[in-house]
């Protein structure tokens, strides 16, 4: 196929009755009579025209001796000029000569099909003028090049063979592209590239594999487990990395460990549209032309997949996420803890956070600032937890922890530093001045069966108590439940939740 090209009837002004010199033409046309006067009339015209009856025909004529041109019919029986186009595009001899489709019909079918073979134009028969003006500039460009040909020797040329290998290699390619278009369902980034990664160690051996997305900056890695240090040296440089950028491994024995003689390592442009998206690095793979294919072949096609599996990730954030704080809204919170609630007894606490006199910051300060502090409190948790803690906006002003933990103590020390972290908080109002920012949090260690209700109701009525009994402070709830006399807050008047 050549990228760009539309086939479209020459204009109409009268052709050359004369060419600068003979042009030598293959002319394929299974019918006789018909190719015999198409021959004569082109041969009028200053044309050397060598006739073949069908398509096997003309490509063995056209390998064994490039012309300056060959005209076929689009379809014809045993080989179709479809076919004959595009075994000459796919070997080196013919490579550059232009190919000329002819049809019964001017139809949008018919220049589709010419256009994917690559031919240099299309022309439907019985228009013969244009025919020739096509030939012209055809066989003048064609001219205008290095005139080398690499011919092949005759009588060694097994055109049929040579049409099966290349349909081979087609249909070789469309199951590569078929295999990575369908990492479009992966539904997220990572899934993708482990799949993909299972896919390539399968058609080209490697001993590492690297997709490298920018924005935001994303780096995967496979590679086997014996060789990763050395694996991750080699796609840091290849992909020019800066040694904060932190890589997510998938390490397993379908990348290869040892090195091997003639290894290369090749790295492709992701291309979706008109812009780069990303880059492909295969790195420790055997150099052969087929390598180099496939991993082409892989890049090109691997954007779109990229950016559907890029979308869905962020839609799936987007209705998890809440927007102001950037942590979990309330409904993924629950979908993410309830689950583990069963088999992990003990474990888990939930620690309840309620900012200490919000409605005055927003009511001397403006909400512009209270948007201001729990935008700030939702950046602070995401730094400070560990992987296995999960936050999340449970509503309004009140934030939600469940924290990993192997019992009640060590849950009251991690609630305890985030509770010293808000009050450090330095947040400003929209004058400049500094807001003072402190919360009051309930904690709970979850017991056994015991619901996420009940592990959170406890930790509501402990909050109770921290914001009744100062504010600014951690009260836990003891395993077995506050009592109501637990409960009882000093008589004091509250003026400000």
């Amino acid at each position: 196929m050549i990228p760009g090209r539309t086939f479209r009837p020459a204009p109409d002004p009268p052709f050359r009755e004369d060419v600068d010199r003979a042009r030598r033409i293959i002319l394929v046309d299974a019918d006789p009579e018909g190719g015999e006067r198409l021959s004569h009339r082109i041969a009028a015209q200053g044309f050397e025209v060598e006739r073949a009856p069908d398509g096997a025909a003309g490509a063995e004529i056209a390998l064994a001796n490039p012309p300056s041109a060959v005209v076929a019919d689009l379809w014809m029986p045993g080989v179709s000029g479809i076919q004959l186009c595009r075994l000459l595009r796919s070997e080196a001899a013919t490579a550059e000569v232009p190919v000329i489709l002819r049809g019964d019909r001017d139809d949008p079918r018919s220049r589709f099909w010419a256009e994917r073979a690559g031919a240099h134009a299309f022309v439907p028969k019985g228009r013969f003028g244009e025919l020739v003006r096509v030939l012209a500039k055809a066989t003048d460009e064609n001219r205008d090049g290095d005139g080398f040909f690499f011919q092949l020797p005759p009588g060694n040329i097994d055109i049929r063979d040579r049409i099966a290998q290349h349909l081979d290699r087609a249909l070789f390619d469309l199951a590569i592209a078929s295999e990575v278009r369908a990492l479009a369902h992966a539904g997220s980034v990572d899934r993708l590239f482990d799949r993909l990664s299972q896919f390539m160690s399968q058609v080209v051996g490697y001993r590492w594999l690297a997709i490298c997305l920018p924005d935001p900056r994303r780096v995967a890695l496979h590679l086997h487990p014996r060789s990763a240090a050395q694996a991750e040296a080699e796609a840091r440089v290849a992909l020019s990395l800066e040694d904060g950028v932190v890589l997510t491994r998938v390490e397993d024995e379908d990348a290869r460990a040892e090195q091997i003689d003639n290894e290369m390592t090749v790295v492709h442009g992701i291309p979706f549209g008109d812009r780069l998206i990303g880059r492909l690095a295969l790195g420790g793979a055997e150099s052969t032309d087929a390598a180099r294919s496939i991993a082409s072949l892989v890049a090109s096609e691997l954007g779109g997949p990229l950016c559907i599996a890029s979308l869905v990730e962020e839609s799936q954030r987007l209705a998890s996420t809440d927007l102001l704080t950037g942590l979990l809204n309330r409904r993924a919170f629950i979908a993410a803890l309830e689950p583990e609630l069963s088999r992990r007894v003990g474990t888990v606490a939930l620690l309840v956070l309620d900012v200490d006199k919000f409605k005055a910051i927003n009511d001397g300060h403006g909400h512009a600032t209270g948007d201001r502090v729990l935008a700030a409190l939702g950046e602070l948790l995401r730094t400070m937890l560990r992987k296995a803690d999960v936050a999340a906006r449970w509503g309004g002003e009140e934030l939600v922890v469940a924290l990993a933990v192997p019992d009640l103590a060590s849950a009251e020390i991690a609630a305890e530093r985030v509770r010293a972290a808000i009050e450090a908080l330095v947040v400003r109002n929209d004058a400049g001045a500094v807001v003072p920012v402190t919360a009051s949090g309930g904690l709970s260690l979850l017991e056994d069966d015991e619901t996420l209700d009940g592990l959170m109701s406890r930790a509501d009525r402990a909050l109770y108590v921290a914001k009744a009994t100062g504010r600014n402070r951690i009260v836990a709830a003891p395993s077995s439940g506050l009592t109501e006399d637990d409960l009882e807050p000093p008589m004091f008047v509250e003026t400000a939740a």
